[in-house]
């Protein structure tokens, strides 16, 4: 008998889990914020072998990542929207003893988690759930982090810090501090202007003109950052400025996009992958919301990042994503100002200066 959730579940075995399931086969974003708790589950079963469940994207991150042993595909399952659209080999692995659902509320998800056969598993899922032997309630407006933190707490991992991971290797520094160029006296101020659903977008027009408004106001080096199918947006906002700017989209890969990140004064995002990263490599950053909740997303350390819920400022809360469009420039830039004096960044590259300098 085990009392993970301090309920008994007979079916269970109080023995210490030597192989262990994480799934989670989402986005960027979403993998980051489950850092904190994959790192207080290796410190609770130091032992165990670890395997993370994932799409094939997430396999270059969690390689990074000391709490995980073993990456493995997730295979597809019914009614799960990121399932590979073809047939994929995988899936037919040894028994876990425990399984973790980390894949949201759990209403599709815990079947696929029950399918492992895990004599142990924990996550969320609604109310009467018993497909898991230990069952969370969702809470919609919980912070990401705080939230996989808690399914931790549930199976006895405590806290191992609040930060967000994602190690970047010396390698990709080099390649980043060539994309950008040496260190000067100016600020070099990202911009990122995508976000996978376009309602969490700003116009790329307000982008440009705030690039350029930075240009002038601040003598600040502009970095347009993106993947690949983001190109054509970052080169509309490149073509629409007055001042010069570093077009990088398309040309990193994950660790280079997060050593680029690192190399930023600041870093200007949509709610997207992107602000994550910036958590993870303490850079600065202003985030711009729309439909989703800051209380949400919104990264913990509200000092270095600071967030502009657009439904606030445009007092529209009942059209969240309408309250983004209209966001004025003014608005970001002046959250830019103060954040750029906050941190004593003019006249200098703080974040990373040394580090950038002597890679280069």
């Amino acid at each position: 008998m085990t009392m993970l959730d301090g309920r008994p579940h007979e079916e269970t075995s109080s023995a210490e889990p030597d192989r262990i399931a994480i799934f989670q086969a989402l986005n960027l974003g979403d993998l980051l914020c489950t850092t904190p708790a994959l790192r207080a589950i290796r410190s609770r079963f130091p032992s165990a072998e670890i395997s993370f469940i994932g799409r094939p994207w997430a396999e270059d991150l969690i390689s990074r990542l000391p709490a995980i042993d073993f990456f493995l595909p997730f295979p597809g399952f019914p009614g799960i929207a990121e399932s590979p659209t073809a047939a994929q080999t995988g899936g037919d692995w040894p028994p876990f003893d425990l399984a973790i659902q980390m894949h949201g509320s759990g209403t599709v998800s815990n079947g696929f988690v029950a399918a492992l056969g895990a004599g142990q598993s924990a996550g969320f899922g609604p109310p009467g759930d018993d497909r898991l032997t230990t069952v969370l309630d969702w809470i919609e407006s919980e912070p990401e982090p705080l939230r996989w933190l808690r399914v931790a707490d549930a199976i006895g991992a405590s806290p191992v810090g609040l930060h967000i991971e994602f190690p970047v290797t010396l390698a990709e520094w080099v390649r980043a501090a060539t994309l950008i160029g040496p260190p000067d006296k100016r600020p070099t101020i990202g911009l990122h202007t995508g976000a996978s659903d376009p309602r969490r977008r700003w116009p790329l027009g307000s982008f440009a003109r705030l690039g350029d408004q930075l240009a002038e106001r601040c003598d600040a080096r502009i970095v347009l950052t993106g993947s690949e199918h983001e190109g054509p947006a970052t080169a509309s906002v490149r073509r629409s400025m007055t001042a010069p700017a570093i077009d990088l989209a398309g040309m990193t890969d994950l660790g280079e996009f997060a050593a680029v990140i690192s190399a930023l004064d600041l870093l200007v995002t949509n709610d997207t992958g992107a602000s994550h990263v910036a958590a993870a490599t303490n850079t600065p950053s202003i985030v711009l919301f729309g439909p989703t909740l800051p209380a949400r997303w919104a990264p913990l350390d509200r000092g270095r990042h600071q967030v502009i819920d657009a439904a606030t400022r445009t007092g529209a809360p009942a059209d969240r994503a309408a309250a983004l469009l209209a966001l004025p420039v003014d608005d970001v830039l002046a959250a830019c100002l103060s954040l750029l004096h906050a941190q004593q960044f003019f006249g200098s590259r703080t974040l990373d200066e040394e580090r950038i300098a002597w890679v280069g």
